[in-house]
Parts: structure tokens; C-alpha cells; sequence
């Protein structure tokens, strides 16, 4: 399989002419829809399949009212303005269901008791998880708003109460419109950020 290569056009709707969007249409994602996001989502890698992240559908205007107390004020209208905003998290008992996601190996015994090995792997692992999110969304037609501003303990009071879930940043999905939509910035060269040993 690994001489199999995805078309141009692919390429050009995940990342190449891929934008993050500021505006949106006003047209629902379905539920059918997030899940079939999800579904693509948790195939992509982790350390010892621990699948940390957790993710958070706002597709209501209830759901959505509750987080706008805890996003930055460049936020705040077009988040609320998106048809969906999913808050992408991690569990810090992730470790848990490794005898069943990992049932290769103890890999339980690895993480418990070790904080700080916790935090590291569920961080690196649930950032790792949003982005797959991200190119799944934009595989199956959406568009993406990634974020960070807001109030990251104000939204794990709100949304992960009584849980060992840790916010870790926003993205808004839908289907985005050129409204405020920044011109392309640049990016660096491969020259200038890769070497080959």
C-alpha cells in the first residue's frame, strides 16, 4: 500500500488550498457527519494506541452560550457564528484502557504513578489527535477554524467537571465563506527547517 498516493485535488482540499476560516455558512453539521469525522480521527497513530483526546461537539446554541463567557473577544463572534465547535482535549487516565487498546503489553504499568510521563504523553498525543480531527474534517468536505484563545480553565470548570479531561485548544467546523479570511501567509522552506543526516 505504500506506493498508493492520494490525487492533487486530495492534497489541494487538506492542505494545500485548505484555509482556516473566520466566516461561515449557515448550514448544520449532522451528528452523521461528526461521528463519520471521529471514525477517520481515532485511525491515525499513537503512542501505543493510548488515544488520549477527548472531543467536545458545541453544535447547539445552548452549547455554544456556555463557552462564550471563556473565549478571547477575537473569538467570540465567530465561534459563535460557526455551525460547530468542537473542544479538543485529553484524559489524564488515559492509561486506563491500554489493557484494552494495548493489550500487547503492561502498558498501564508504565504511566501509572508517573505524572509527569502522564501529562507529556496525553498532551502530545491529544494535540497529535486534534489535528487528525482537523484533516479528517476537511477529507469529508468541512472547513476548520483552529484556535486558541480562551480560557482554559474556565472551559475544563464548565465542560469537564468531576473528570480528569484538560482542554487543549478549539476548532470551529463548518462550512466556511471568505469572510475576514486573511490573505495565504507564508511558510518556510524545507531548506530552512529540515536537514538531512
Amino acid at each position: 500500500m505504500s506506493d498508493k498516493i492520494i490525487n492533487d485535488e486530495a492534497l489541494d482540499v487538506i492542505f494545500r488550498e485548505a484555509r482556516t476560516r473566520n466566516g461561515w455558512e449557515p448550514r448544520d453539521v449532522s451528528r452523521a457527519l461528526m461521528q463519520a469525522v471521529y471514525d477517520l480521527t481515532k485511525m491515525g497513530p499513537t503512542s501505543a494506541n493510548c488515544s488520549p483526546a477527548r472531543f467536545v461537539f458545541l453544535a447547539s446554541d445552548d452549547a455554544k452560550k456556555r463557552l462564550e463567557p471563556h473565549l478571547s473577544e477575537g473569538n467570540r463572534q465567530k465561534t459563535m457564528s460557526a455551525p460547530c465547535c468542537v473542544i479538543i482535549g485529553h484524559d489524564l487516565e488515559f492509561y486506563e484502557r491500554l489493557p484494552e487498546l494495548f493489550p500487547h503489553a503492561d502498558a498501564k504499568s508504565w504511566f501509572a504513578g508517573n505524572a509527569a510521563l502522564i501529562e507529556e504523553t496525553a498532551f502530545r498525543n491529544g494535540t497529535l489527535q486534534g489535528a487528525y480531527l482537523m484533516i479528517a474534517a476537511r477529507s469529508l468536505g468541512l472547513d476548520c477554524g483552529p484556535m486558541s484563545g480562551f480560557n482554559k480553565e474556565g472551559v475544563d470548570a464548565e465542560f469537564f467537571a468531576g473528570t480528569t479531561v484538560k482542554s487543549n485548544f478549539l476548532c470551529n467546523i463548518g462550512y466556511g465563506t471568505d469572510e475576514n479570511l486573511f490573505p495565504r501567509s507564508p511558510r518556510l522552506t524545507f531548506d530552512e527547517v529540515c536537514r538531512v543526516l
